[in-house]
């Protein structure tokens, strides 16, 4: 899986004011015209550029490929419960059968027997797994997930975003993609 880029569009990637991306999944990208009203407006500063340039009778601008916020935001510490979230911690795959298609989420406790909607009683399940395990415990229904569900941390959540680069990565924006990944020898 991976978020589709379109390099027609022309996007700019976005750093925070310590020149780490906001996201890494999805990407941290505006549109060309978002990233030129952020340099009118002076929130942002151009670090790289495209080659095409935008015009108007009286003005020319380069395209910005990587911009930088001139104000520190700081990042969320605990990351939202959400669909998306599960999905990426459990690295969009099915934790019963390794599926990677047609995903919902599971309740480890079900619902129906007191079972909450929290990060530690869910799981990203693929449809004929959840429709198996139905409202029967795992143990009920001998379904046992590959990991157990957790809370993660945004960090976590970065790592397993970096397994999902989008298809497209403009040579501009690499001195600023995974820079606090370990390097090799």
């Amino acid at each position: 899986m991976n978020v589709h880029v379109s390099p027609a569009g022309f996007p700019a990637l976005v750093l925070n004011a310590d020149f780490r991306p906001l996201s890494y999944y999805p990407l941290s990208l505006w549109s060309w015209q978002d990233a030129i009203k952020a340099v009118f407006l002076e929130r942002v500063n151009i670090v790289a550029n495209y080659d095409r340039a935008v015009r108007s009778p009286s003005f020319e601008m380069k395209l910005p490929s990587v911009v930088s916020l001139k104000t520190f935001v700081r990042p969320s510490t605990h990351p939202a419960f959400t669909r998306f979230n599960v999905f990426l911690r459990d690295r969009f795959v099915c934790q019963y059968c390794g599926a990677a298609d047609d995903l919902t989420f599971d309740h480890l406790v079900p619902r129906s027997r007191g079972g909450m909607t929290t990060w530690n009683n869910v799981v990203a399940a693929c449809s004929p797994c959840n429709l198996r395990k139905g409202s029967l415990t795992m143990a009920e229904a001998h379904m046992f997930p590959s990991q157990m569900p957790f809370q993660p941390s945004v960090q976590h959540l970065h790592r397993n975003g970096r397994m999902f680069p989008p298809n497209y990565l403009h040579d501009s924006w690499m001195d600023y993609l995974y820079w606090d990944t370990e390097l090799e020898p």
